[in-house]
């Protein structure tokens, strides 16, 4: 069974450590992540939040990166196209070699938030065994089976919120206007209404935290 491991590294030991130092306000999401054939990595990525001429100085002048290019620029958010060059090992390794997978990479002030899908236990344990050999240090802050499809899971859903977003989307129940009503959708999935509001409620508050927020493991 496939593991999904959610850890924080500091940036000095990942990626873009000047550039997040000298605009602490600024928020980088990887969207994706290349392997070329070259052999190198490259990282497309969200820049949010604050001054963008501040951070595109710093981040030029930051040794983790390299032909980075601005590509695309939505509201106050742009993504870049960049290739790293030092300080992501442990990326670099599960991802060409372990065969992991970044599901999130959230980066801002002085630490990065990586979430990241393992085949199997072994390789988690490959992934610990390589950051202990070359000194490379990381806070694991959770770590559980991939119960659910993947789309539940990296969205922090459990299979029954799942199920309900889904059977109210098909439903029509946000359609506008609406196709069916509250009472009519838990009759049909077999609830309560007040039971069907409490999984609507905890379903919407997981999308939110894990799509449009930011935050630390000490905030939760």
């Amino acid at each position: 069974m496939s593991v999904v491991a959610e850890f924080t590294v500091e940036s000095s030991d990942f990626a873009l450590s000047h550039a997040l130092t000298a605009a602490p306000h600024m928020v980088v999401e990887i969207e994706r992540v290349v392997a070329t054939m070259e052999a190198r990595v490259m990282p497309y990525f969200w820049v949010t939040g604050g001054d963008h001429d501040e951070f595109e100085a710093a981040f030029h002048d930051d040794d983790s990166v390299t032909n980075v290019v601005a590509i695309d620029e939505v509201d106050d958010a742009k993504l870049y196209r960049a290739e790293w060059t030092e300080n992501v090992q442990t990326i670099v390794y599960a991802y060409v070699e372990i065969g992991a997978t970044i599901l999130r990479a959230t980066g801002r002030d002085e630490s990065w938030e990586l979430r990241m899908r393992f085949d199997d236990e072994e390789k988690v344990s490959g992934f610990q065994a390589y950051c202990d050999r070359n000194d490379i240090p990381f806070e694991l802050n959770r770590l559980k089976d991939q119960e659910q499809p993947m789309a539940s899971a990296q969205y922090d859903l459990t299979p029954k919120q799942r199920e309900t977003l889904v059977s109210a989307l098909e439903a029509g129940y946000y359609a506008t206007p609406q196709e069916v009503t509250m009472s009519e959708l838990a009759d049909g999935i077999g609830i309560s209404q007040q039971a069907l509001s409490k999984r609507f409620h905890a379903a919407h508050e997981n999308l939110i935290r894990s799509t449009l927020t930011i935050d630390h493991p000490d905030d939760r």
